[in-house]
């Protein structure tokens, strides 16, 4: 091992390795910023070395944008950021600027992020996260690179810490390259903020070529919790309820995986009120389901987490003693490939004592997305599985859209769906659960996310499962088609079933004179928004805490009411909206955050109006 600079590291690589640097990142939180931007800025200026990087979800603050939003986000964006290194790669594929000898492979993007950039969208590699070693290592991967934590208390020893996931699975593929004769180099890079996690995650010292260990450090990216709207609070308390005592449970990062952690921990901890709740929202079509497959009751043996990503609501979970089913006998709780964000979840684990971090069991990704390798004991192991994956739109036939838009490109990637999709039904007692919300608002127009064709799926219908959206349950395990389209459109929107109904229809998978169940035609969102009423304390907007001030939560709503509501070109509509809007009066901090309390001159006077139109609309 080789303790050296940024700068040191990066003549070491030039000089050890061959002309075609073929280097692997970890996806998210993983990757040692400063020594890649070091290396990327070397090659640049090398038109006779060649780079090519594989990685995956290259994080990046948002774009700040112009106009309301960045007068929102440029404050916010400073604070919690703060002087988080930009990865240099990431701006050159926004742009479409890479340099011609380098290339940056992905198969999973931030979502929506990289839309319009033709380098990334042409050079996506469409692979399950449980192959991605493979892949990698078949492209002659000779350098790895990664952020790992260091602790006193093992001082022959680093941590992978939030990315063992392809790691592990890469170092005895690396071994044999090794052994026939290829230079590989792995490199370290510490970094002070990172969680020291034990177990499976240690490596010894001597297994880096290259360590990088430097007094001046920046921020971790992180990511800050979004509002959980009513939408997603009612699509977790369904899912909720099929989650079985006793059982394990996977759950993704965003709105809707906070919405079930939520829902999960009003079960146990406000049990009466959460089946109150359910009883509001009508749950009888899906009794005999929810007895079958889960429960309302509160979680006497509590559950195992087996999830890709160690996300925060999961360690929320943990917490309050809803997830506490250890399955060896070390005590492990939660076993995930790897973990990202708020500031606040890296804090509660850098808090933890060692001993107790070792409950949250970070390890190879081959281990949590498949069965193979050790089979008897993961499937002791994951008993009653719920794999909870989300989905942004879904066929009548039951095809589930995840990562892809009709045209080709790429929103996010595959990861670990099918992974966990395939698990679902391979396992005695488990069952994937998709989360759908049925609809979506953009720009003033209001569509649904049940279509009857769509061009392209993530997940075949062939492997339907369960499907949750706001509205309901429909199990499509084992169903005949046309009850897979029944059973679906009794959990969709209301504004759209006549529509689909007509389609199906229309192709003959659904008879002629098939009329919804009458309880089904109410499935509108002013009902779902009435039950919000009355049960106010259990649709808590953040419920796992948050970042943005009291201010910015009702900015946000503001700003994200505007944004569904008009498009910017419909300027008689926004013109409308301005002159309708209130006073300042209450809304004066709100107006000062914004830097619109003193508007000057006839723009910032039509941004203060709408502000204050989207600040009433929302209170």
């Amino acid at each position: 091992m080789h303790l050296c600079s940024i700068d040191q590291a990066v003549e070491q690589v030039l000089s050890r390795l061959p002309a075609h640097i073929h280097m692997g990142l970890p996806l998210g939180l993983g990757k040692p910023n400063a020594f890649v931007n070091a290396l990327y800025a070397r090659v640049r200026d090398l038109p006779e070395r060649q780079l090519t990087i594989y990685t995956a979800l290259t994080l990046g603050r948002p774009p700040l944008g112009d106009g309301l939003q960045r007068r929102f986000l440029e404050p916010f964006v400073e604070r919690v950021f703060a002087d988080y290194e930009e990865l240099t790669y990431l701006a050159d594929l926004r742009n479409d600027s890479l340099p011609p000898n380098i290339r940056v492979e992905q198969f999973f993007m931030q979502p929506g992020s990289l839309l319009h950039s033709e380098a990334a969208q042409q050079d996506y590699v469409s692979s399950n996260y449980s192959h991605a070693a493979r892949d990698i290592n078949a492209k002659g991967l000779n350098l790895i690179a990664q952020l790992v934590a260091a602790t006193p208390e093992r001082p022959v020893h680093l941590s992978l810490a939030c990315n063992p996931d392809i790691t592990l699975d890469l170092l005895p593929m690396i071994a044999k390259r090794r052994k026939a004769g290829e230079t590989i180099l792995m490199l370290g890079q510490v970094h002070a903020e990172l969680p020291y996690m034990p177990g499976d995650a240690e490596l010894g010292i001597d297994h880096f070529d290259l360590l990088i260990d430097v007094a001046e450090q920046r921020r971790l990216f992180s990511t800050p919790n979004m509002p959980v709207t009513t939408q997603d609070h009612c699509i977790g308390l369904f899912a909720s309820a099929l989650v079985r005592d006793g059982g394990t449970l996977q759950i993704g990062i965003g709105a809707m995986g906070d919405a079930l952690a939520a829902a999960l921990l009003a079960r146990q901890g406000d049990n009466a009120g959460y089946r109150a709740l359910l009883d509001e929202l009508d749950i009888r079509p899906w009794q005999t389901l929810i007895e079958r497959e889960g429960g309302l009751e509160a979680l006497a043996q509590g559950l195992y987490g087996c999830s890709e990503m160690f996300v925060n609501g999961l360690l929320a979970l943990a917490e309050a003693g809803v997830v506490r089913r250890p399955i060896n006998g070390q005590g492990v709780l939660v076993h995930g490939g790897f973990f990202l964000g708020p500031q606040s979840f890296y804090r509660r684990l850098r808090e933890l004592p060692l001993e107790q971090r070792a409950r949250y069991a970070m390890t190879r990704i081959s281990f949590i997305n498949e069965l193979y390798g050790q089979e008897a004991l993961k499937r002791r192991q994951r008993r009653d599985a719920r794999f909870v994956n989300t989905v942004f739109g879904m066929t009548l036939l039951g095809a589930g859209v995840a990562d892809q838009l009709e045209d080709g490109r790429v929103l996010s990637g595959v990861g670990g769906q099918y992974n966990f999709v395939a698990q679902g039904h391979a396992l005695a007692g488990g069952r994937s659960v998709l989360l759908l919300r049925s609809w979506r608002e953009a720009g003033g127009e209001i569509s649904s996310n049940l279509f009857w064709t769509y061009g392209h799926c993530t997940i075949p219908r062939h492997l339907r499962d369960i499907v949750v959206t706001e509205y309901g349950i429909a199990d499509l395990r084992g169903q005949t088609d046309s009850e897979v389209i029944a059973r679906l459109l009794a959990v969709s929107d209301s504004r759209f079933q006549d529509t689909l109904m007509e389609q199906a229809k229309r192709a003959g998978k659904l008879a002629r004179d098939f009329q919804l169940d009458p309880r089904f035609t109410d499935n509108t969102p002013e009902r779902l928004e009435a039950v919000r009423a009355r049960h106010a304390r259990l649709f808590p907007e953040y419920p796992l805490g948050t970042d943005f001030t009291a201010q910015e939560q009702d900015l946000l709503r503001a700003l994200n009411w505007l944004k569904s509501k008009f498009k910017l070109r419909e300027v008689l509509e926004l013109g409308k909206a301005a002159l309708e809007a209130p006073g300042p009066e209450g809304y004066e901090a709100h107006l000062a955050r914004m830097q619109l309390d003193q508007p000057q001159g006839l723009k910032e006077e039509l941004y203060q109006r709408l502000l204050l139109a989207g600040l009433e609309a929302t209170r």
